[in-house]
């Protein structure tokens, strides 16, 4: 069986006031489908620099696959703090390396043996980064997943942005917070968040639509069916990467051959405990991997 699975875009280190943590949407998302099992690869670009030569030596640590390439640009941070429910806020530093993401003959043969890739808007920022996510996602065989984890930060965005990455995944993860900025942007300001996702998944043909909504549950809408569950209640410490591990777990289950309904169910059981632990990469608990037993 194909297990390989991407995050392509940002690679980082999430800068507390008290320590730093290896982050990026992709990257989360790429570890955390290894721990299922699948042969996750992050895609991205590092600096020449001792921040560099520290996320390879933390993704070897994890056992992760990547593709990244150094470049003239210094490795990726963000500054990160967290308000009193644990909710991050980001300080996003600009011209570093993973804005300037090349596409390389390795990074082109392993798109076209690539079951699934997730990739947000961020990355995007940059044409250079861009054009080369862009160029990688249309080098996958027809039948990959294409997940646009939407992942809007700041105001690193813009409608067409939007449009374009629409038109080019088959699902989408959009939280409660990005689907107001969605409405704005389309005019959609009267729709509710229901019907902006159908609405969504409709206009641009996607096969699923997964809402988070914080505390109040989540939503997958796929084609034939709606799946609504609430979120766990638990002792959050901080809630970096929940929506990453959401997406990877459910990713997984689904190409495991799980029901939406069961996929969904993994997902939140995942977030809940990553939204327990401190930063985006904890090491899962044996009870929820041997869920998917492979």
């Amino acid at each position: 069986m194909n297990k390989v699975i991407v995050g392509i875009g940002e690679i980082l280190w999430d800068v507390f006031p008290d320590r730093k943590i290896l982050g990026g949407a992709p990257a989360n998302f790429a570890y955390h489908v290894t721990q299922f099992g699948y042969d996750g690869y992050a895609l991205s670009a590092i600096g020449k620099d001792l921040s560099g030569n520290e996320i390879l030596e933390n993704l070897a640590e994890k056992k992760m696959n990547y593709l990244l390439e150094r470049t003239d640009y210094p490795t990726g941070t963000v500054q990160v703090t967290l308000d009193q429910a644990g909710v991050p806020h980001y300080e996003i530093c600009e011209n570093v390396a993973w804005d300037f993401i090349p596409l390389t003959p390795q990074m082109k043969a392993l798109a076209k043996v690539t079951k699934a890739v997730t990739f947000g808007s961020l990355a995007q920022r940059n044409e250079v980064s861009k054009k080369t996510i862009n160029d990688f996602l249309d080098l996958l065989p027809d039948d990959a997943f294409r997940i646009f984890d939407i992942n809007l930060r700041q105001n690193y965005f813009t409608k067409e942005l939007i449009h374009q990455s629409l038109l080019k995944c088959n699902i989408l993860k959009i939280n409660d917070e990005e689907v107001q900025a969605v409405a704005g942007l389309f005019d959609w300001k009267y729709f509710s968040e229901e019907e902006i996702c159908h609405k969504l998944k409709t206009d641009y043909s996607l096969e699923i639509v997964v809402l988070t909504k914080g505390t109040a549950g989540s939503f997958v809408f796929a084609r034939m069916e709606t799946s609504f569950l609430d979120t766990p209640k638990v002792n959050v410490a901080d809630t970096v990467g929940a929506g990453d591990s959401f997406t990877a777990a459910f990713v997984a289950a689904l190409l495991y051959g799980s029901s939406i309904q069961e996929a969904h169910q993994l997902a939140v059981e995942v977030s809940a405990y990553v939204c327990t632990q401190h930063g985006a990469m904890p090491v899962l608990p044996e009870a929820l991997l041997t869920k998917l037993k492979k």
